[in-house]
């Protein structure tokens, strides 16, 4: 207490206390959540040996059907071959050749790690179309669904080099890299959340989403490709197909794109240069792979 000039008392004034900021709790909660979400959704991937996330409610059934559901709205918007066109019938082929060898590569790659095969695969519906257009791409949907672009076959040049990319692709659906990625959507949505309702302004948001882009979803995005790379290359080598033609199919690629791309750390795929060096260093297996199970016949999808 003090004296005023009048001889009145007053009491002198308290500092404004600081509550509990119900932001940081809300945070907390979703730092707990996504923590939660990562370590129960890990699974085990006996082909690469590596747990991996994926959510545990989608079932294989959903992730065919999502995959059907684009397939076929894929084919409703372009156009595809006349599916007895020889363009359509060599892919097919190539196909056929491809799968037939999946079970046999599953199991030999699972058991490297001392792991059995999930037989994934074998619920698979298998269907390949050729979609006319310029893109030098293929792609393979969860449950088996396929196709090739046209604009691809002049980059390919020859069978052995179509079968590098389409065993790429459906290495892709065996390994369940679609699932994987909307497990990681899931988790980026999460930190969106958190951050909006933590209070971080927008500058704020769009810093901690950069770092979480630069720091882990490009990265996983292009292990993912290594991965493709790794289980196709010894896919077409087990389908009688020659691997090394991987080399120069990804040096006629970087020439059709003009030799421009962005730097590997902001690219969700490695650089030609990187793939190249990650491919020559696996030659060796795929020989001793296409030397141990190439052998005669394939699926034949009509």
């Amino acid at each position: 207490m003090r004296q005023d000039p009048f001889g009145r008392r007053r009491q002198q004034q308290a500092a404004p206390r600081r509550g509990f900021n119900p932001r940081i709790l809300i945070l907390l909660g979703f730092l707990a959540y996504g923590a939660y979400y990562w370590f129960s959704n890990q699974t085990l991937d006996p082909v690469t040996g590596e747990k991996v996330l994926i959510a545990r409610s989608l079932s294989v059934a959903d992730e065919k059907a999502l995959g059907l559901q684009a397939y076929e709205e894929i084919l409703s918007q372009e156009h595809p071959v006349d599916p007895d066109a020889p363009i359509a019938r060599q892919v097919r082929g190539i196909a056929g050749r491809l799968i037939a060898k999946v079970p046999e590569i599953e199991a030999a790659l699972a058991a490297e790690n001392g792991q059995q095969p999930t037989g994934f695969s074998s619920t698979f519906d298998w269907d390949v179309n050729v979609i006319e257009s310029d893109q030098a791409n293929a792609f393979c949907l969860p449950g088996g669904k396929m196709a090739v672009y046209t604009g691809l076959v002049p980059v390919a040049g020859n069978e052995d080099a179509m079968a590098v990319v389409m065993g790429h692709e459906i290495a892709h659906a065996l390994l369940r890299h679609g699932a994987q990625r909307m497990a990681q959507q899931k988790l980026s949505q999460m930190g969106q959340m958190a951050g909006a309702m933590s209070g971080m302004d927008p500058q704020q948001q769009q810093m901690v989403m950069a770092a979480m882009g630069y720091g882990y979803l490009l990265p996983y995005a292009r292990k993912h490709e290594t991965e493709a790379d790794y289980v196709g290359l010894m896919l077409a080598a087990a389908a009688c197909y020659d691997p090394r033609e991987a080399v120069p199919l990804w040096e006629r690629m970087s020439a059709a794109s003009g030799g421009a791309s962005q730097p590997e750390f902001a690219s969700t795929h490695p650089n030609p240069g990187t793939r190249i060096q990650n491919l020559e260093s696996l030659m060796a297996k795929a020989m001793d792979y296409r030397a141990r199970f190439c052998t005669d016949g394939g699926v034949v999808l009509r």
